[in-house]
């Protein structure tokens, strides 16, 4: 069956764990050399494999590893991320939240709060976000295919609150502003006195297809400590990041 081709060479390259030429593959596998070539070709115009330097020489490509991130359970993902966000969560005195893109949105699936009892803080709640208008949703944006912010750019902007962005334009340029300082930020964008700011947490070549932030009253959450916090989730986002690859192997 041509599935089953195609799963064997996906297999071939998975368990080589190392770029592999077409003659390795087609002898691996043993398909005939214009199959085997032909399988090759269709598997990377999908972005199923990956040919990074053009020299024939096959890796897992950007879309596979996207299908199984966005397969992997909310309680891997919660397990993996907790201890890193709870130690930001008592370090910044806010709740620290933790997002992922999954149905053509972005969703919270876990919040660690702080360890003051006597702090008060906010909890952002779990579940959808809109893609335009919550520092959890442009952080995954910003970095995902330009095609992808296209499509949010083209869909419907709703204004929760009078500072929601609601001009293509505006998003556009914020999601550049975006890639160049590494996070994204929500002023009053969802709520009015309420602020976060979210990291992008990268696997591999994917974009981001998770993102860390911190939530609190605006009148905590000025410029100057926003950029702070933005800078702090960068590293907390790389703590995430290796957990959750860790968590892999474990």
């Amino acid at each position: 069956m041509h599935l089953d081709r195609l799963i064997s060479v996906l297999e071939t390259v998975a368990i080589a764990g190392r770029p592999v030429s077409a003659s390795e593959l087609q002898k691996a596998t043993g398909l005939p050399r214009p199959t085997c070539y032909r399988l090759l070709q269709t598997l990377a115009e999908h972005r199923l494999l990956d040919d990074p330097d053009g020299n024939a020489r096959y890796l897992i490509g950007d879309r596979l590893i996207r299908i199984a991130l966005m397969g992997k359970s909310d309680v891997d993902i919660r397990h993996a991320a907790a201890p890193a966000m709870k130690q930001a969560a008592t370090e910044f005195g806010e709740s620290v939240f933790l997002s992922r893109f999954r149905n053509n949105g972005v969703e919270i699936i876990h919040v660690e709060t702080p360890a003051d009892p006597a702090r008060a803080h906010i909890h952002p709640g779990l579940g959808f976000r809109p893609m335009h208008a919550c520092s959890c949703s442009k952080a995954i944006a910003a970095f995902a295919e330009e095609g992808f912010r296209d499509d949010i750019l083209k869909g419907p902007l709703k204004p929760y609150t009078e500072h929601t962005k609601t001009t293509p334009n505006h998003l556009r340029q914020e999601f550049l502003d975006i890639r160049q300082r590494g996070y994204a930020e929500c002023v009053e964008e969802i709520e009015l006195g309420v602020s976060s700011v979210a990291a992008p947490i990268t696997l591999g070549n994917v974009g981001a297809t998770f993102s860390v932030g911190a939530t609190g009253p605006v009148r905590r959450f000025t410029d100057a400590y926003r950029t702070k916090v933005g800078s702090d989730l960068m590293r907390v986002a790389a703590k995430v990041t290796a957990a959750i690859q860790l968590y892999d192997t474990a």
